[in-house]
């Protein structure tokens, strides 16, 4: 048998957590109540944007935000092919074309030359927006592709998914926190237990922008409101105003998704101090994504690149370690082979998922578990 087990990741449940879900359910709301809200405005704070809108996962929270952007059959959207397959269905959800530009080679991120050179080998106006993401915690270039954007009249949805607590120093000396709306019209966060912050399931989206917030949450709960109360009805009136749907997240997520926010800081300081070690052991012997200068990764994900990686993960689930594969390139799956699509040169993409493996990542790791980790990719590496 195997000495240890040690999962890719790990969610990490305490007392506080508990007797939070447990007050919740035994008090007057399980869903639509105080907790949403409450959750919704710590979140806000904690990211720096001004809105904040809680949905019952990531997926439907894409979703939402590329309809509110108005987004309709036959609009093309950018985004990168190395994520998970939700960054780039929420736009066929709504009709529209998904078009993939490359990687960087080094970080793994969404690579700015790529989409631009993809944007300008079309007609203006033949790109709607650009869904890019904070692949494995470490946060993208948002400042640039804001330019990018803005000069050719695109919006921008953060998949922040991986990386709340991250951030990049920007040109005028500032912290830019993943999610925070100040270069992206809306972020969005997935509170799935793999990730930093659960909910068992759950999202968040974020925003700067008071009519993207009343448009999402409009649409987050049937398209009906009560806001436009008539003087000759009474407190049962509501008006549905548009096509919604339930994406809502209860009050007892939200009493977990409060205690577990409320400790998240702690958790990326303890991601990073894995990841240091990681990089310390694999200098100069095995590559992993590069940190580029003025970022903070929430490091959701401790990626590697190595020669026979099939061989590395069977070997390493031999000795108890299930390390995981992020991601098989979204253009490579049979739907999207199946519908067709023009992208650019995805060469950086196909050659990462040769040879990626993600490694155990997560607070709770112990020193043991991961010096056995290393020591086992070592001696895969070293032959």
């Amino acid at each position: 048998m195997p000495k240890f087990s040690i999962p890719y990741g790990r969610q990490e449940i305490l007392q506080d957590d508990i007797d939070a879900v447990v007050e919740t359910l035994q008090a007057d709301f399980l869903t639509q109540g105080p907790k949403i809200k409450e959750f919704e405005e710590k979140f806000a704070v904690y990211v720096g944007s001004k809105y904040a809108v809680a949905v019952n996962n990531a997926t439907s929270g894409l979703h939402i935000a590329v309809a509110s952007m108005g987004l309709k059959e036959g609009d093309r959207v950018i985004t990168t092919p190395i994520t998970f397959a939700a960054s780039a269905n929420c736009v066929r959800y709504c009709g529209g074309e998904v078009w993939f530009a490359d990687i960087d080679k080094d970080t793994y991120l969404l690579s700015l030359e790529s989409t631009r050179k993809l944007i300008k080998s079309k007609p203006k106006g033949f790109f709607k927006g650009i869904i890019p993401v904070d692949f494995a915690g470490l946060p993208i270039d948002l400042e640039n592709f804001k330019k990018l954007a803005k000069e050719h009249n695109l919006w921008i949805i953060e998949d922040a998914c991986h990386a709340p607590g991250a951030y990049f120093i920007d040109s005028e000396n500032k912290k830019q926190y993943c999610g925070n709306g100040n270069y992206a019209d809306i972020g969005v966060f997935s509170f799935h237990p793999v990730k930093h912050i659960t909910c068992g399931e759950g999202g968040m989206l974020t925003t700067n922008s008071k009519k993207l917030y009343n448009k999402l949450t409009l649409l987050r709960s049937h398209g009906i409101t009560k806001n436009n109360m008539k003087e000759n009805h009474g407190g049962w009136f509501y008006e549905m105003q548009d096509l919604g749907f339930n994406y809502r997240l209860t009050d007892i997520q939200s009493a977990l998704g409060i205690t577990q926010l409320a400790k998240n800081n702690k958790g990326v300081l303890k991601r990073n101090k894995i990841a240091t070690k990681y990089k310390k052991a694999f200098k100069g012997k095995i590559k992993f994504q590069d940190l580029p200068k003025e970022s903070y990764n929430a490091h959701h994900l401790f990626v590697i690149e190595v020669k026979n990686r099939k061989t590395l993960y069977n070997f390493l689930r031999e000795n108890g370690i299930y390390s995981q594969i992020h991601y098989i390139p979204v253009h490579t799956l049979p739907y999207y082979q199946e519908i067709g699509y023009d992208s650019a040169d995805l060469t950086n993409a196909e050659n990462y998922y040769k040879h990626c493996i993600s490694l155990p990542m997560y607070p709770t790791l112990k020193k043991e578990e991961q010096d056995f980790v290393i020591k086992k990719v070592l001696e895969f590496v070293n032959g």
